[in-house]
């Protein structure tokens, strides 16, 4: 684990370096390749890695976990990040950065082999939920599958080339991701939700993640089945909301009891920001207003932390918690985890109030850049405060 959270502090790092460059613009980085860079080690350095840790750990059988396999692909995929960590920079999309992603690509397919061999007898909840996380990874690919084709026959400018891109983004951050945090916290807490009820969430769950695929789409290609689509599956997921929020209540009170402050914290946030989220595409259900924030640079970029950093890390902090990778008493642990909740906070506000700013027309506020970039210090800090106590959690000094 101290290696997903060393490439989650240098994506975070890059990052900053990005923010600064809008200040003062630095000759030797490409910014768009380092945005290259940040973005893939973020997602496949940090959110994925720590992922699949958290699915050996929790799902896979002791004896399995003790295999050489896991251990191997865990390395063969952290020298693919450490690839595209050194290449992206340099090169952006290259020869040598797309074999790593390709190799982690590969890494992903025999993970999610191992991983359904190795949880036959999972129960049916989490088993299900787990399966369709892992399909919705593979099924992501296929976008980038198809981005080569896409340059190849009408360029990077086209609605085939952006397509692409928004399909593999979409079913990680909305299929993939979402599906298995849900899986680990059914398997942390213990939770079993009423069949009834989980038979319609998982449902409506599926079927408003497939059809919400659709707004990426037209803002590419414009049809009026498109925003009927969208609103469709947007309906599904409210509807899966409520189903998920009904889950039984005495289970949830007896988990949440004993968790710590900070862990209430980061499941606070978790859901929060899932709910947020979730408001935001009922907003977007507005053609004209989709169109007007696709546009708009700050409300994506807050729109891809909420769901990076406000959904999925906080759930996978907290998941991490409850294991023995942390030593949670540590001030060093309060306060890593305190300073990546203000900076997420801070320049969340900081974003989507720029955003707003722009809707209204009203131009940059004054000094933007400059607090964006001040409030992001706390996120690097946050984490390599997270890192150093886990690294002396696991040589025994704390």
């Amino acid at each position: 684990m101290i290696v997903c959270l060393i490439n989650f502090f240098v994506a975070a790092t890059m990052g900053l370096i990005l923010r600064w460059m809008y200040l003062s613009p630095i000759p030797s980085i490409n910014f768009q390749f380092l945005v290259h860079g940040h973005s893939h080690i973020a997602l496949l350095g940090w959110t994925y890695l720590s992922i699949s840790c958290l699915i050996i750990h929790y799902f896979i059988p002791k004896k399995s976990q003790e295999k050489p396999v896991f251990n191997r692909l865990f390395w063969t995929t952290e020298i693919a990040v450490v690839g595209m960590m050194i290449d992206f920079p340099i090169e952006g999309y290259a020869m040598l950065s797309i074999f790593f992603s390709t190799l982690h690509i590969f890494c992903s397919y025999f993970f999610a082999y191992k991983v359904w061999k190795e949880t036959k007898n999972t129960k049916y909840q989490e088993k299900i939920l787990l399966d369709t996380a892992l399909l919705f990874m593979i099924f992501s690919t296929i976008g980038v599958w198809c981005l080569g084709p896409a340059v190849g026959l009408v360029g990077k400018a086209s609605a085939f080339y952006q397509i692409a891109i928004q399909f593999f983004l979409h079913f990680q951050f909305n299929g993939w991701f979402l599906f298995i945090v849900i899986a680990l916290l059914l398997r942390i807490s213990n939770i079993k939700l009423e069949k009834k009820f989980f038979n319609l969430f998982y449902l409506c769950f599926v079927l408003g993640t497939l059809l919400t695929f659709s707004l990426p789409i037209s803002w590419s290609l414009t049809h009026p089945i498109l925003y009927y689509l969208n609103n469709l599956g947007v309906v599904f997921l409210c509807i899966a909301i409520c189903y998920f929020i009904k889950m039984p209540t005495k289970g949830i009170q007896t988990y949440f009891i004993s968790n710590t402050k900070l862990e209430k914290k980061m499941y606070q946030l978790a859901f929060f920001s899932l709910l947020f989220k979730l408001g935001l595409q009922v907003i977007l259900l507005y053609p004209e207003m989709s169109k007007t924030i696709h546009n708009i640079r700050p409300f994506i970029i807050g729109y891809i932390h909420l769901s990076m950093l406000g959904i999925i890390t906080f759930f996978i902090l907290a998941f991490l918690s409850k294991s023995t990778f942390f030593h949670q008493e540590a001030k060093i642990y309060k306060l890593g985890i305190i300073f990546i909740i203000i900076g997420f906070c801070s320049t969340e506000l900081v974003l989507f109030f720029q955003g707003i700013w722009q809707f209204l027309e009203n131009g940059i506020l004054p000094f933007y850049p400059h607090l964006l970039f001040a409030l992001s210090i706390f996120l690097p800090l946050g984490i390599l405060s997270v890192t150093i106590n886990c690294f002396l959690c696991k040589i025994k000094i704390l």
